[in-house]
């Protein structure tokens, strides 16, 4: 174990290193040691690296895996004064933009300004008040009325077709771009808030563009009973066959075809209000919500026919890891595939290397991807 000072309070520890972080002992210690801070709790880790002299690829790995594990589990990794090579090593990584390097301890004791979610705040709360101010003075904007078979506001035939809802193309734009604002606005307030899961740029995009489709299926709808049932005989003929994992991202999708229909009626005022309510929402059920654990993949490949079943059940006790067989196959080399299901807290690598052994438990390789879903 390499010379190190542990300073620690109820939320915060600072781990100060005294040696250089190199391969062979102090860079992987360091590494657990990081892991270790994290599984029990401490939501701000501190690495105090002005008695670093030098680190080699090793060290920046712990570092970057600190990273990574604070982002995962929503936490916060802060690195202190760097000396001048260990710096330059960041930068030739092009990790200096990605870590939170700062000066002193001072500056690693303030408070973060996640100044993403403070703009993504300001400009829901511009565009939810922009559109309830619209609707507020002017009543009327995008408006259609009609009647038609005693129904009010409901047209059917050429009646419709005249005075529809494109009877000023202006009003039907200035909706699609409401829809499409509202869209993005949602998407990353929402995305802001699911650090736990990696990025989905399809589901982001299919979120705004969910949004302008239900502007434009009322746009095109208007008054019109028999294009109300001509869009609903399109509609059942499409088959979504894209997995979504999360039951949230299900629900954001519904809501934000709701805010988009709203926005298509030109009813600007519960389009911006359930824009603003949404959005707060969002950040208040995050509070509330609990780490949640993850089901992982794991494909394990023995160096012979003989697959070290022990071994590898003893590993996943160890660590409290639930787990499954789910396929065997047997050639010059064994192969089991197991679900596993992992605690927030839990790292890939940490565990990939408990399984290796370091190389003496007979396996050759340890591979991890997120389960297939029908």
């Amino acid at each position: 174990m390499p010379p190190m000072t542990v300073e620690g309070s109820k939320d915060r520890l600072l781990l100060s290193p005294q040696e250089a972080l190199i391969a062979g002992g102090p860079a992987e210690e360091l590494e657990l040691r990081i892991q270790a801070v994290f599984k029990s709790g401490y939501e701000h880790v501190v690495i105090d690296l002005r008695g670093v002299p030098t680190a080699d690829s090793a060290g920046i790995r712990a570092l970057v895996r600190g990273h990574t594990s604070a982002q995962r589990l929503n936490r916060r990794f802060t690195l202190i004064s760097p000396n001048p090579r260990v710096r330059e090593l960041l930068e030739l990584s092009l990790l200096t933009n990605v870590l939170e390097v700062v000066d002193t301890l001072v500056e690693a004791r303030t408070k973060t300004v996640h100044w993403g979610r403070v703009w993504s705040g300001v400009a829901v709360a511009l565009v939810g008040g922009a559109l309830v101010g619209i609707s507020v003075w002017w009543p009327s904007f995008g408006m259609s009325t009609g009647t038609g078979g005693g129904i009010p506001g409901v047209t059917s035939g050429a009646a419709a077709d005249a005075g529809g809802a494109m009877a000023n193309p202006l009003f039907e734009v200035v909706k699609l771009i409401a829809a499409a604002v509202i869209g993005v606005l949602v998407t990353i307030v929402h995305r802001q808030y699911r650090p736990e899961r990696s990025s989905n740029p399809a589901l982001d995009q299919a979120q705004v563009l969910l949004c302008v489709s239900g502007a434009l299926m009322m746009i095109i709808i208007g008054n019109s009973v028999a294009r109300a049932f001509g869009i609903a005989g399109a509609a059942s003929i499409i088959r979504f066959r894209t997995p979504v994992e999360d039951a949230r991202d299900i629900t954001i999708l519904f809501i934000l075809m709701g805010l988009g229909m709203a926005a298509g009626l030109g009813a600007l005022a519960v389009a911006g209000l359930g824009t603003l309510f949404l959005c707060g929402l969002i950040p208040l059920l995050n509070l509330f919500s609990s780490e949640r654990p993850r089901q992982m993949l794991v494909e394990i490949v023995a160096e012979e026919r003989d697959f070290p079943t022990a071994h590898v059940q003893h590993v996943f006790a160890v660590n409290g890891i639930l787990f499954e067989p789910r396929e065997v196959s047997q050639g010059d080399e064994a192969t089991t595939k197991y679900l596993t299901t992992l605690k927030p807290t839990d790292s890939l690598e940490d565990l990939s290397a408990q399984l290796m052994g370091d190389g003496k438990k007979g396996i050759k390789n340890v591979s991890w991807s997120p389960p297939k879903r029908n």
